[in-house]
């Protein structure tokens, strides 16, 4: 067996070192598929290569792409993602750790960077199992009633099933989130015109919830909470662009009803529904939701219970602070992503997991899924003032949860650089 840890880089040959090299690539490119931030992905692939002796490396990542150099040696390569399961970021963190303890040699570290590629997502039906119970949930979370909550449930179990088996397949991802909100809307409208569900915007709103591009916008606020500027702002784009697309579906959907019908539905304003507006039914319904999100995101198994408490732990603040306090909407939501993403960090240090595998599911409760809705919605009832209002209200809540994000992202860099500095003084 090969074993060319604790060697000094004079001492690797070429073929060494390329081989080291093309192994730390092959690690970074497989969390940058899956969604991982940059400065983790550089920092693994910086992490493995020093440790087998290259302390000349160069990477440089990208959203989409890595660069590679070290003496004679130049890789690049684009890299798109393909879909997101944060099993695989988590088993490559896992593995460079184990790197760094000298539980891993070369050739060990080549077998199991295989077998990580090689993993394969959860099986459909539990993929579409967990869109249907997230739809649901989030329906209830947004104020829907139990009938709202039914439709919702059909509406995401036959989205994640056109996703999955069409959408994401053979359609880009423009088009894939344009047609999937379409399909969920007109599916709520079917469904309400058959006499099933009493809100029909409750409805639609929760069948939506599994287009929410989660990750670009979670990953994107860390990336520029890291100063990766260029990534973070083009994760931002892309999150904004699915955002777009979603509301350009569901308004769609509003103008074909209205052709057939004849006339534009009129929707009234969300309310809270009475059967479950209490405290024990949302709070269970936000767990429901976050955890099956976790699901769809190829979150290990192991963890799903962890995510959902983060998600439960942020609505339970958010619904204190807006029913026993004064506080504007978004006071209430910055605190309330600062709840999640403290806790994530939590999660993370005893789970020893990346942050994002709990942040990026424990904002779902958070995310302005109404305004884009209700955007959407007033755009093609031709009620431009109430269109500008609800936008001006995702974007408010967008930024809540930004700076939510980036306030606990910096306290906890400034705890780990005064831990660093004191064990050095030691």
């Amino acid at each position: 067996m090969e074993d060319t840890k604790s060697c000094k880089s004079d001492e690797l040959t070429a073929s060494e070192r390329r081989r080291i090299m093309d192994l730390a690539y092959d690690a970074g490119s497989i969390l940058l598929e899956n969604g991982d931030e940059i400065s983790n992905v550089e920092e693994t692939m910086t992490r493995i290569a020093r440790h087998f002796g290259i302390d000349d490396e160069n990477f440089f990542v990208l959203s989409n792409g890595i660069m590679a150099t070290e003496r004679n040696y130049a890789r690049t390569k684009y890299i798109p993602i393909q879909g997101t399961c944060l099993e695989k970021v988590v088993e490559v963190k896992q593995l460079s750790r184990d790197v760094e303890a000298n539980k891993c040699d070369v050739d060990e570290l080549e077998r199991r960077l295989k077998l990580i590629r090689k993993m394969k997502s959860k099986p459909a039906i539990e993929q579409i199992a967990a869109s249907a119970v997230g739809s649901a949930a989030f329906c209830i979370v947004f104020g829907g009633g139990f009938y709202d909550c039914i439709a919702a449930f059909i509406a995401g179990m036959l989205l994640w099933a056109f996703m999955l088996f069409v959408g994401f397949r053979y359609m880009s991802r423009i088009m894939g989130n344009f047609v999937g909100g379409l399909i969920a809307s007109l599916l709520c409208m079917a469904m309400f015109a058959m006499g099933l569900g009493t809100h029909l915007s409750n409805m639609i709103i929760g069948a939506i919830i599994p287009l929410i591009p989660g990750v670009p916008f979670t990953n994107g606020i860390r990336d520029i909470a890291n100063e990766d500027y260029i990534a973070g702002v083009t994760r931002l784009l892309d999150a904004m662009l699915t955002f777009l697309c979603i509301a350009i579906g569901v308004a769609v959907s509003f103008m074909v009803d209205a052709g057939i019908s004849g006339q534009m539905k009129e929707l009234q304003e969300l309310a809270a529904d009475s059967g479950t507006s209490g405290m024990a039914v949302q709070l269970i319904s936000a767990f429901a939701g976050t955890l099956a999100f976790s699901v769809l995101f190829g979150v290990p198994r192991k963890n799903y219970i962890f995510c959902g408490l983060a998600g439960m732990f942020g609505w339970l603040l958010y619904l204190i602070l807006a029913r026993h306090t004064a506080m504007s909407l978004g006071v209430n939501v910055f605190l309330s992503t600062a709840l999640v993403a403290f806790v994530s960090t939590m999660f993370s240090i005893i789970r020893k997991c990346p942050v994002a595998v709990f942040l990026i599911c424990g904002i779902f409760p958070l995310v302005p899924g109404a305004g884009i809705f209700w955007t959407a919605y007033n755009i093609v009832a031709d009620q431009f003032a109430a269109a500008a209002a609800s936008g001006f209200t995702a974007l408010k809540v967008t930024l809540a949860i930004a700076f939510g994000i980036l306030i606990i992202n910096e306290i906890h860099t400034l705890t780990i650089l005064k831990h660093v500095l004191k064990r050095r003084r030691k």
